[in-house]
């Protein structure tokens, strides 16, 4: 156990020196990093918002708003169900509240217009076991033809949790795209998502872009009358009328069903203008929208149509020829930091439902600052006890533990930098809790050796067996405490994690530092002093 080949010594040497080497631009400011070699590690470890500031936003999901796009589709779906062959008369189609509602002219077809409409029902999860079938709609037919559909409640709140987990996905990709580190994004209760961006300097921006329903649309303009016209009579049936971006904002008269939207994109990026030199957004279709895209722009040459972003026309060209690689431009007197943001938005797809801010939070630097610093004090007491203890319970020995603790935290906080891994204030409590442990180990040994010496064994032989006799019960402890660390990062969240992340990294460097490369100190000691008693 005390023997060490070469490349061994030579290897825990490399890890080591690779720990201090990524450790060490922690100390240093991002200006002098920037002058360094190409060659050294220049990432510095993440701090988590409690540590270096950032935005805290809790957005509440609009279920009304949901619930009304919702039924709108509905509307459509039973119009078209009922309007197969053979047709079925009926009048008074409409959204009644929560509800939506169509009356059977014809009650000698009421039968067949009930199986038609039952299909709508939306089955969400067959139950196991033969149990009764979960539908989103729950329908209801009136011997005077009035059917209804309402909101199950078991449907309803599946579509929650789906669309909050759709929700979760969507903001996490336009978050990341906009640079923000290792945001912290959740799911709290049945409705809610907690957004932590750490470092986050332009809070409102992030609001901005996190809240934006982001649907994107192409709608053919309905030249039949002029929107002014449309607005002030009666509108042509299948047709809406929105407004255009622009200050003060120009009416268009639109078809109501969409040519294209949003689902249809694969890429959106930035560009400029050749010949105004302003900034434009070009995107590109699926092989599947390209084909449409396509065939639209063959059918309409010479006419006008809308792109549309969350019910605004943000522009609306004229197609001059037809467009046939899948690839378009959206222009409209974009900023450069605006277009950039409705590519941000469009690369990462619609949110399913809109999102109430209800609670939000500027978290300024001076409280991280006072956090660190508090870390960093606690962390000075604790290591300092730990150290002094050592070395008055173990002299020599004890000594060896403290340089083995040294390399211990260097490899820490070397790993969290290479993880890129964000350290928050009860990430600072694992570590000092991660220091106890190394120390634990290696008294677990020093204290075995004691006793295989009072046994009587030589000093070499003392050393070689507490070390071995010691291994498993080490191993032991720190693999429990490793599958604790693991069932607090599965279901903890935030600050939960960021603790059992520097408890696990603790755990792997503990059984490192304390085992393998205190042992190789004893090791090299043994062999310069050739002890006949231990000084222990």
């Amino acid at each position: 156990m005390l023997y060490f080949a070469r490349w061994k010594i030579a290897l825990i040497a490399v890890v080591i020196a690779i720990g201090a080497l990524t450790t060490l631009p922690n100390f240093f400011s991002a200006k002098t990093l920037e002058s360094w070699p190409g060659f050294l590690p220049k990432n510095k470890m993440v701090l988590g918002l409690d540590l270096q500031g950032g935005a805290y936003l809790l957005y509440e999901i609009d279920k009304q708003d949901y619930m009304q796009k919702r039924l709108k589709t509905l509307v459509g779906e039973i119009r078209t169900a009922l309007r197969e062959q053979p047709r079925i008369g009926y009048t008074g189609l409409g959204i009644q509240g929560d509800s939506a509602q169509v009356r059977i002219r014809d009650l000698t077809k009421l039968d067949e217009a009930r199986k038609r409409l039952d299909g709508l029902r939306n089955p969400l999860v067959n139950s196991l076991f033969g149990g009764q079938q979960v539908y989103e709609f729950a329908l209801s037919v009136s011997d005077d033809g009035l059917a209804r559909f309402t909101y199950t409640e078991e449907g309803l709140a599946d579509r929650m949790q789906s669309i909050v987990e759709q929700s979760i996905e969507v903001i996490r990709r336009r978050v990341d795209e906009l640079g923000t580190t290792e945001p912290n994004i959740q799911r709290q209760g049945s409705d809610r998502i907690l957004v932590e961006a750490p470092g986050e300097s332009d809070p409102q921006r992030l609001k901005d872009l996190i809240g934006q329903t982001a649907q994107l649309t192409f709608h053919m303009v309905d030249t039949s009358m002029s929107a002014e016209q449309a607005l002030q009579g009666r509108p042509p049936v299948g047709t809406i009328i929105l407004n255009s971006v622009d200050d003060p904002p120009i009416p268009y008269l639109l078809e109501e069903n969409p040519l294209l939207s949003g689902e249809d994109l694969v890429d959106a990026q930035v560009s400029f203008d050749q010949r105004t030199n302003e900034p434009v957004v070009n995107f590109r279709f699926n092989t599947a929208g390209a084909r449409k895209f396509s065939i639209v722009t063959q059918q309409n040459v010479g006419k006008p149509f809308a792109i549309v972003l969350d019910d605004a026309v943000i522009s609306a060209p004229v197609i001059r020829e037809p467009i046939t690689g899948g690839s378009g431009q959206i222009s409209g007197n974009f900023t450069v930091e605006g277009a950039n943001d409705l590519a941000v938005l469009l690369r990462a797809g619609a949110l399913p439902a809109k999102l109430t801010v209800i609670e939000e939070r500027s978290i300024g630097p001076g409280l991280g600052a006072d956090s660190i610093e508090a870390g960093k004090l606690a962390s000075l007491i604790a290591g300092a006890a730990v150290v002094i203890f050592m070395v008055l319970a173990y002299g020599r020995f004890g000594v060896i533990a403290d340089i083995a603790l040294g390399a211990n935290v260097i490899l820490i906080f070397g790993a969290l930098t290479v993880l890129q891994a964000t350290l928050t204030l009860p990430g600072i409590a694992g570590i000092v809790l991660t220091i106890g442990m190394a120390v634990d180990a290696n008294v677990l040994i020093f204290e075995r050796i004691r006793e295989e010496a009072r046994a009587g064994r030589s000093a070499i032989s003392a050393i070689d067996a507490g070390y071995k006799r010691a291994l498993g019960t080490i191993m032991d402890a720190n693999i429990t405490t490793l599958i604790a660390a693991l069932i607090l990062f599965q279901l903890g969240s935030g600050p939960v994690k960021g603790f059992a992340v520097t408890l696990a990294i603790g755990i792997f460097t503990t059984v490192f530092s304390a085992f393998t490369f205190s042992r190789l100190l004893v090791s090299l000691w043994v062999r310069t002093r050739r002890p006949s008693k231990l000084p222990i």
